[in-house]
């Protein structure tokens, strides 16, 4: 073959750096947003947050140079001979006395913006004070071990133990599991089983048990014996937990034959115990959302507006944009550049609130029966017909209104709860999933607690109110809003 030159045109589509940190800043949480800005900003002199350049002096109408400004504070710091005999004339009390200056507080070179200076108050190392963490289920047991009288092979067998509970303070998986983590020390579950009763007596009681039922004995057997009905509470938790459960005090005292009202006041006993004794020593962090947009309600008409407070207040710089007409060579280039980055930065920003604001309107404008009447009004929307109305690709969408949230009269929202799909109905129309959810739950409160309605009874009240859906489907729903069957559900008078 002969070699040759060819020339073709073609369209391509690039995603440029500009365009990738947009859409990156999009899918950005609250929290995340604030951090990847925390780090830009820390590579980029030009950029500053709000409360960086309230701290320090206002050097936006400086004219001089960097090395005059230079030169100016090292003179500022070099006491005048005046000044020095008029510090060596004062008073110590005079000399430590504290500035009340209002001007020291509202931002003052030197000092923390709403705090007190670097040499007022404080620690004396800057430092804000910090909580301490908060103390997990195994330190709290495993503290309460080294105090205890354990031989060295017992306090192996309760380390074990203690490391294999759930979050709720159960050991699940059995002696077997404690077991197999002691093999070296080959230990038997009959002397397992002793640890695991004296780890129970920890605080909190009940802990280590491998059921409900050996749970709430072990809490009831830390009772006075003089209490009312200990002895028939420790009966009706030892065999019939099952009526309890369904509040059947009638059938229980003609088992036990025993008088209602002690198996009422038995009843009253095992209530009071905590089925969940790990679960107030949980460590994990709580989380608390704070709304990126508001939905209110203003002259009739529902209205939209970003959380100033969740907006990121950067900004450029103005000293460093001052000294870059002054800059020469190789930093001229680079600030220059890092300018160029900084003004691409707040470009996106501006881009990520304006999508935000559009998409919230959007959903706000869709689902305004929601916001008036509750859940049972919510309307069938997906994420195509947000996108079309806005211009916009579904995935775009998606990375707007995932972990973005709206605060409601009705309630905080991430911005997807408003998103469902629809089923249909016999006026041609169609309803939410999240509507169905609403009036199947409605259903489940206003039913006789002695005949639960089934699945198939909820399905065919359902079609009297002309929504089409399956028993089958009616299944989901309640299994997805976490309420048990309608044999779970009985409850006697």
């Amino acid at each position: 073959m002969k070699p040759g030159l060819q020339f073709r045109l073609h369209q391509q589509l690039t995603l440029t750096p500009q365009l990738q940190q947009a859409i990156r800043l999009l899918q950005l949480s609250q929290l995340e947003l604030e951090a990847e800005l925390r780090q830009i900003a820390e590579s980029n002199p030009l950029l500053e947050f709000a409360e960086d350049a309230e701290s320090e002096p206002d050097t936006a109408e400086e004219s001089t140079s960097f090395d005059e400004a230079m030169e100016f504070r090292a003179r500022d710091e070099q006491p005048t001979k005046a000044t020095r005999e008029e510090e060596s004339t004062a008073s110590p009390s005079e000399d430590l006395a504290p500035e009340w200056d209002d001007d020291r507080f509202h931002g003052e070179a030197g000092d923390y913006a709403g705090g007190p200076s670097r040499n007022g108050g404080g620690d004396e190392d800057g430092f804000e004070p910090q909580n301490a963490a908060p103390e997990s289920l195994q330190q709290h047991l495993e503290w309460q071990l080294n105090l205890s009288q354990f031989t060295p092979r017992d306090h192996a067998i309760a380390t074990a133990i203690i490391h294999v509970l759930d979050e709720d303070g159960y050991l699940r998986d059995g002696l077997e599991a404690v077991q197999a983590a002691l093999r070296e020390f080959q230990a038997d579950l009959d002397e397992i089983e002793a640890v695991r009763k004296r780890i129970q007596r920890f605080d909190p009681t009940g802990i280590a048990s491998l059921d409900l039922r050996d749970c709430l004995l072990c809490q009831l057997s830390q009772f006075a014996e003089d209490t009312p009905q200990r002895g028939l509470a420790i009966r009706i938790v030892t065999d019939e937990i099952e009526l309890l459960a369904r509040n059947d005090t009638s059938k229980i005292a003609r088992r036990l034959k025993a008088a209602e009202t002690d198996v009422a006041v038995a009843a009253s006993l095992i209530r009071s115990l905590d089925p969940r004794p790990g679960a107030a020593l949980d460590a994990t962090p709580v989380e608390y959302v704070a709304p990126d947009v508001y939905a209110r309600r203003e002259s009739g008409r529902w209205k939209v507006s970003l959380n100033p407070d969740a907006q990121p207040r950067l900004g450029l710089n103005q000293h460093y944009c001052n000294l870059i007409a002054r800059a020469r060579g190789d930093d001229a280039t680079w600030m220059k550049g890092q300018l160029q980055e900084a003004r691409w930065l707040l470009k996106s920003l501006q881009s990520r609130a304006e999508t935000l604001t559009k998409v919230a309107e959007v959903i706000v404008r869709r689902q305004s029966a929601f916001l008036d009447y509750g859940p049972e009004a919510m309307h069938p929307l997906v994420l195509r017909e947000v996108a079309e109305e806005v211009g916009m690709h579904e995935s775009t969408i998606s990375r707007v209104t995932t972990r973005k949230y709206m605060h409601t009269p009705r309630g905080t929202f991430e911005l997807k709860h408003f998103f469902s799909s629809g089923v249909a109905t016999e006026d041609g129309g169609s309803a939410s999933a999240t509507a169905i959810q609403a009036m199947l739950r409605k259903l489940i409160t206003a039913e006789d607690p002695r005949r639960p309605l089934s699945d198939q009874a909820l399905a065919e009240e359902l079609h009297r109110r002309g929504i089409q859906v399956a028993r089958r489907t009616v299944a989901k729903y309640r299994e997805a809003m976490r309420i048990p069957s309608s044999s779970e559900r009985v409850r006697a008078s």
